[in-house]
């Protein structure tokens, strides 16, 4: 349940031949510290990443939890894909919200984000794929920076898990 089905460093590194391996249609995608830094700054690499996906037919959909909708709606518009705020991940409701938008079954849809505690949990409740990023400044709001030693403890477990099984 805390595992991912997957860990990468970044958003970038999920690449349409991984997802087509694993019979991947659609992405969820997380925002901060997922897709822009507590800035706000959304790089030019997840634009050009996210118009490659969708050209090759992914569907992308944003879920966050925050209540900012400015925020979320600014970097939606910028990649041109749909979004849901105030998710309250991990519980399943907006979870299943946007699989049935996406009108794809649970094991066809990823969901990616850099916590463990929403976007992994939430998504393997709902029997998505799940994938790990690292978050992409060690910068955080307060109420996810109390959680972080202990993200990076199960991430560690983790990755030694992977190691041994190699």
């Amino acid at each position: 349940m805390i595992y991912p089905d997957l860990y990468l460093n970044k958003v970038e590194d999920i690449t349409p031949d991984l997802l087509n391996e694993r019979k991947i249609k659609a992405l969820i995608l997380d925002v901060d510290n997922t897709l822009i830094d507590i800035n706000k700054n959304l790089s030019k690499s997840i634009i050009e990443w996210s118009i490659e996906l969708r050209g090759h037919g992914f569907k992308l959909y944003i879920l966050s939890n925050t209540n900012h909708k400015e925020k979320v709606e600014a970097v939606a518009n910028k990649l041109e894909i749909p979004y849901e705020n105030f998710a309250k991940k991990p519980f399943k409701s907006g979870f299943l919200r946007v699989q049935e938008k996406l009108q794809e079954k649970p094991e066809k849809i990823a969901v990616v984000g850099d916590q463990i505690f929403t976007d992994v949990i939430g998504g393997n409740r709902c029997n998505m794929f799940t994938i790990l990023v690292d978050p992409i400044t060690e910068k955080d709001y307060w109420y996810t920076a109390w959680k972080r030693p202990v993200e990076n403890a199960i991430k560690k477990r983790y990755i030694n898990k992977i190691k041994e099984n190699k």
